[in-house]
Parts: structure tokens; C-alpha cells; sequence
């Protein structure tokens, strides 16, 4: 990839300029659909990026020595680590990559959940330090079956390269390793983007907003564009990786995957506003059985002979 190439995806598309305004606008899909199915009005369109901009222009709250260093930084730290991932996605048929894009690409997307945890306990809240506490127990959950059918999809490509992976388009069992290894993909979204039934570590009814209770300003609007650019990127991996249409024209491919990824949006609200919260065993127990349940299976096709390449 290309230095201008890269900085196009990063700050253009499907970088800064396409995913602030798309995260705003998942942000309120998802809160207006809700509001909806709960008999509820909602927020107008706008509202996500309204209320960006008002935390924006507040000053956070001043924290002394490296601590105030420390969560001023990880906002910023989370917000640009997405930013590399989508640049990263392979979103166009011609998208070129390097040999190892898909380890990037994971500990980009890793970053994110690292910092809520360190914003947690470095806080100094009782309730910033549970939800960061939750964030690190449902890590180790998640992550088995989501590295695992992304690992999946490696081996059926036979390569780590993400344009392999999204170009891969086989037959027989190679569509059944995709088929399941996408929905080990999309059983972990919800729990990434902290969503019924697994919004343990930001249960606002338990302990306000979790990691991010004591943030305040500018760096609560960081937040909750990281929060925003995260629906954007774990969309669409899935679609990029899991569904990956290709029409051969550019300008339909980027508008078949944001529309696949608003599709996911509203299936990931239905099941939320559908499910209650569950505890962190029961959350754990899930992945650990179904979500990796999935995705070992479809790692034990890509590894037969007769899936092919």
C-alpha cells in the first residue's frame, strides 16, 4: 500500500471524513430505533453530533500529574487506533494490502478496549474501576471466539493479507466456513459495542457509564466518538470480511458496505431493545460455548482438504 493511498483511507474513506459523520449517524440510528421500539420519540438526527460538539466546547474536569496526562491521552489513543483499523478494511475489490495486515489490524481493534480499562482504574471511581473490571473479564471471553473466526478466515484464504481474505470466495465448504466464522464475527458485536444483553461494563442502571463515569468535556466527546467510530469498524469488518459483495465499481462497493453495515445496526438494536442484561458468568458461558462453539467448527472445515482455497 502506497503512502497516499494510505492516507486517503485514513483520512478520507473510509478514514476521518466518511466515519465521524457515519458514526454519528449509527449512534442515532441505534438510539432512535431503540426509543421506538420502547414506545419512545428519540432524539433527532442530529443530536449525536449536537452533543458532541457541546462536550467539545467544556473543559474536563483537571486531574494533577501523570494522571491528568494519562486520561487525556487514552481518549485520543482509542480514537486514532480506529482510525488506523478502518483504514485497514478491504473495502474496494482492488484493495492491496501487506503480508501480515490482519495481526495489524486486530491489535488496532484491541487498543480501544485496552484503554476503557486503564480509563477505569485510573479514574480512581468505585464504578469506573467495576466497569473496567467487567471490560477485562468480557475481553477474555470474546476475544477466544472472535480471534479465532477471524483466524478461520486466514486459513481458508491461506493467507493473512485482508484483500485475500475478503477476495476468497471458493465454493462448497469454503461458503460454510465463511457463513460461520461471520456469525462467530457477529455474535461478538454486541459485547464489543457494549449492547444488550451484554452491557455489563457500562450498565448505566448498576454503575452509571462504567470506565467513562468520571470523564468530563472534550474527553467524554472523544469517548463517545471512539464509542461512534467503533460501530463503523466492527460493522464493517464483518460486512468486509463475513459478507463480502463486490460489484467491481468503487463508488457501489463503498455504498453496498455502508448500507450492509446500517442493516447490521438495526439488527444489533432490535436484539438489544429484545434482551436483558445478563450477568458476566452467563456472558461468559455464551461465548465460551456458542460463540467459540462456531468458530472452532468453522477452523475445523477451513483445515479440511476439500475446503480448498
Amino acid at each position: 500500500m502506497s503512502i497516499g493511498w494510505a492516507l486517503l483511507a485514513l483520512l478520507v474513506f473510509p478514514g476521518l471524513l466518511y466515519a465521524a459523520p457515519m458514526a454519528w449517524l449509527m449512534l442515532w440510528l441505534e438510539r432512535k430505533l431503540l426509543a421506538r421500539l420502547q414506545g419512545r420519540m428519540g432524539p433527532p438526527f442530529y443530536q449525536p453530533f449536537f452533543d458532541f460538539v457541546k462536550l467539545m466546547a467544556k473543559r474536563p474536569l483537571p486531574r494533577p500529574g501523570f494522571d491528568g496526562l494519562l486520561l487525556a491521552a487514552l481518549p485520543l489513543l482509542a480514537v486514532g487506533a480506529i482510525l488506523g483499523a478502518l483504514a485497514l478494511l478491504p473495502i474496494f475489490p482492488t484493495s492491496t494490502g501487506f503480508a501480515g495486515d490482519l495481526v495489524l489490524l486486530v491489535a488496532l481493534l484491541e487498543v480501544p478496549a485496552l484503554c476503557a480499562v486503564l480509563a477505569g482504574f485510573a479514574s480512581r471511581s468505585l464504578f469506573g474501576q467495576v466497569g473496567a473490571t467487567r471490560e477485562a473479564v468480557l475481553s477474555l471471553a470474546y476475544n477466544l471466539p472472535f480471534l479465532t473466526a477471524l483466524l478461520t478466515l486466514a486459513a481458508a484464504a491461506g493467507s493473512l493479507g485482508l484483500a485475500d481474505v475478503a477476495g476468497q470466495t471458493g465454493l462448497g465448504s469454503n461458503r460454510l466456513v465463511r457463513l460461520l466464522a461471520g456469525l462467530a464475527l457477529t455474535l461478538c458485536l454486541p459485547v464489543k459495542l457494549r449492547l444488550n444483553p451484554f452491557s455489563l461494563a457500562n450498565a448505566e442502571q448498576e454503575i452509571y457509564t462504567g470506565p467513562t463515569t468520571e470523564f468530563g468535556g472534550s474527553q467524554l466527546a472523544l469517548w463517545e466518538l471512539a464509542h461512534g467510530l467503533e460501530w463503523v469498524v466492527l460493522t464493517g469488518l464483518v460486512v468486509s470480511l463475513g459478507l463480502p459483495l463486490r460489484t467491481g465499481f468503487w463508488l457501489a462497493d463503498a455504498g453496498l458496505w455502508a448500507v450492509l453495515s446500517l442493516i447490521l445496526v438495526v439488527v444489533l438494536t432490535i436484539l438489544a431493545a429484545g434482551t436483558a442484561r445478563l450477568k458476566v458468568p452467563q456472558a461468559a458461558r455464551f461465548y465460551w460455548r456458542w460463540g467459540l462453539g462456531l468458530a472452532v467448527l468453522a477452523l475445523i472445515l477451513a483445515m479440511l482438504p476439500v475446503s480448498g482455497g
